[in-house]
């Protein structure tokens, strides 16, 4: 037994020095030192031993099996450092390689013009107000006197998904929902995403963007709408700006207006961007329908309102001389980094 003692020590000692990888490390653990290992064996044979002798012989055997575990330690820490230099090597940084310059992004088209739409109506006391994009047909057209049938829903034929929830046209919903819910003096506006059933061109999307306001106090006028429509157009497209009003009609503001303002590529002297005209269409707007104020618990004998809608990406066109509207969608970063 002392002969195998010595072969296993010996066997062990030649096969650890060899070892890789710290996979062969716990293959020769467990052949030597595992359950049916061969030191494990040995040791199961010690009843075959004379007593004189087995005090000798279990002396050896925990020599050896205290050999080979720290053999073993040894082995694991020698391939441990070895792959830690490995991986030092392979991770070194060559800090005399010129580094990469990461590329900045910028904020898009639509949100330059909604972020100066925003600016300039805060600066006049106005706050922001958001609703949800699936809407109920009752906020979305009935509330704002489009009647169930009536051919006024047929401009903004949407997309529905059941008979009474669709995604909604414009945001007035939003305004709907906050009349209902708050007592004037009333001063917002409402910006999103909207959608209608528009065949996709370079000027029509069945999805685009909206700034709508809405004031509601004692004594508003069309005079104090006019100005704000002035003050905004000015602020936008320069000092010089003009507007001019002209009648139209929506269901939900009456009086109701389109709102042309000063084309800001000639000055108003007549051009290929306004046609000739001098003038470009840009919003419409009007005094909010009693009969919406009355059906938002708002009593319209003390209290009166106007209301104005925006298209950010139509005017996005125009301020930066953008002639195709589908260039906002299709993320071509060569389009967007001129901007």
């Amino acid at each position: 037994m002392k002969e195998q003692l010595d072969a296993i020590k010996n066997g062990a000692e030649a096969e650890l020095e060899s070892a890789g990888s710290l996979a062969d490390i716990e293959e020769l653990r467990l052949k030597y030192l595992g359950k049916k290992g061969e030191l494990t064996s040995v040791l199961r044979g010690m009843g075959g031993v004379a007593p004189e002798e087995r005090p000798l012989v279990g002396q050896m055997a925990n020599d050896v099996r205290g050999f080979i575990e720290s053999g073993i330690i040894a082995a694991k820490d020698r391939l441990q450092k070895k792959e830690r230099l490995m991986r030092m090597e392979s991770d070194m940084i060559d800090v005399t390689v010129p580094g990469k310059k990461p590329r900045l992004g910028s904020r898009h088209t639509l949100s330059i013009v909604f972020d100066e739409f925003t600016e300039c109506f805060i600066g006049m006391g106005y706050e922001i107000a958001e609703g949800p994009e699936i809407e109920h047909d009752y906020y979305n057209f009935q509330a704002l006197n489009f009647p169930l049938g009536h051919p006024s829903r047929d401009v903004q034929d949407t997309f529905y998904i059941t008979d009474s929830i669709l995604l909604r046209t414009h945001t007035s919903p939003v305004q709907v929902r906050v009349m209902e819910n708050r007592k004037p003096p009333i001063r917002i506006i409402c910006p999103g995403r909207v959608y209608r059933s528009d065949e996709v061109d370079a000027t029509h999307s069945p999805v685009f963007h909206q700034v709508e306001g809405l004031v509601v106090d004692k004594g508003v006028t069309m005079g104090d709408l006019a100005g704000t429509l002035k003050m905004f157009a000015q602020r936008i497209f320069g000092e010089s700006t003009d507007i001019r009003l002209r009648p139209h009609y929506f269901p939900f503001t009456e009086p109701s207006a389109e709102v042309d303002v000063t084309c800001w590529v000639c000055k108003g002297k007549g051009c290929r961007t306004c046609k000739q005209e001098g003038w470009v269409e840009l919003l419409g707007a009007g005094m909010v329908n009693p009969w919406v104020l009355q059906n938002c618990g708002i009593d319209p004998e003390i209290y009166s309102g106007f209301a104005f809608g925006i298209g950010i990406d139509r005017v996005a066109l125009c301020k930066f001389g953008i002639d195709d509207m589908r260039l906002f969608f299709e993320n071509d970063v060569r389009f967007l980094s001129q901007f």
